[in-house]
């Protein structure tokens, strides 16, 4: 059993006869009933990277594919356009937040609004945190925040939920480290928990390789962790599944040094994958 099987567990567990319901709940599902949830506050995991823990479990599988393209989508391409995200990397699941009428900002007529990659390009986010590190690696200001008020007020769409990243370096006898810290005010845990653990990762491995560093720790706070009403089921079948004899790690294929910029998302490879299957099916919430 993996740490992530572990945690991910032991969560489900916690949620489940210790979570409190939500009231007022925004999400809807797709027949427009409401998405109540169970939920707990405060939940925190951390995972060694240079030890080989990777946050991702091995009790279902996780396309880690297509949610690292989503870090290049709001990360390199710096924008919130759908048709960026299908036409460069046929990713359609964000559809279901389609706003109506507010074009992207790089001129396409479709979008989520000004987030994500609006918000980093809006703030040349991570220029700006490239260059600092590149001044003074130990400073201790290397912060990325989405969270940005004049856009909410600007345009509709999804606030987000994963809104802050963290970055510090260590160094370790001859070793840099790059240690990275992810706040996410809330996750649908059966559904997305390790899906934007890993994408972070993958993003803390791009700046690590960018100046030639490994990667440290990271650190996953979660201030509203829920499973919704209409999973409870998966979630038992979850619980029941003992987990896949692997031990699964993301490599990024590029030599150090290689900049942010050129990575490419074929250059990352998840070996030692191979979960339990079969796949369990999930109704979003909206």
């Amino acid at each position: 059993m993996t740490k992530a099987d572990t945690i991910f567990k032991e969560n489900i567990t916690k949620i489940m006869e210790e979570g409190v319901w939500s009231e007022q709940a925004r999400p809807k599902y797709k027949d427009g009933t409401t998405a109540n949830s169970k939920y707990i506050t405060g939940a925190f995991a951390e995972y060694d990277l240079s030890k080989g823990e990777f946050p991702i479990t091995t009790l279902r599988p996780i396309a880690i594919k297509s949610a690292i393209k989503e870090v290049f989508w709001i990360y390199q391409d710096q924008t919130n356009s759908l048709d960026v995200l299908e036409d460069k990397y046929n990713v359609h699941y964000w559809n279901d937040w389609e706003v109506e009428g507010v074009p992207a900002n790089n001129g396409d007529k479709r979008s989520i609004g000004q987030r994500y990659g609006a918000v980093v390009k809006k703030h040349d986010i991570i220029n700006r945190l490239l260059a600092q590190l590149e001044a003074n690696p130990w400073n201790r200001r290397n912060v990325i925040s989405l969270w940005d008020y004049e856009a909410f007020e600007a345009t509709a769409g999804l606030q987000p939920c994963a809104f802050q990243t963290m970055f510090d370096v260590r160094r370790v006898g001859e070793d840099i480290y790059l240690d990275a810290t992810l706040t996410q005010r809330s996750n649908d845990m059966l559904v997305a928990h390790h899906i934007n653990a890993m994408q972070y990762v993958a993003l803390q491995m791009m700046i690590a390789k960018h100046f030639g560093w490994k990667v440290g720790k990271f650190f996953y706070f979660i201030n509203n962790l829920h499973i919704y009403d209409n999973q409870f089921e998966q979630a038992e079948e979850l619980l029941k599944r003992q987990p896949a004899d692997c031990q699964p790690r993301l490599v990024l294929n590029v030599p150090d040094g290689t900049n942010f910029f050129d990575i490419k998302p074929e250059d990352f490879e998840l070996v030692d994958y191979d979960p339990v299957k079969p796949q369990l099916k999930f109704d979003l919430a909206i």
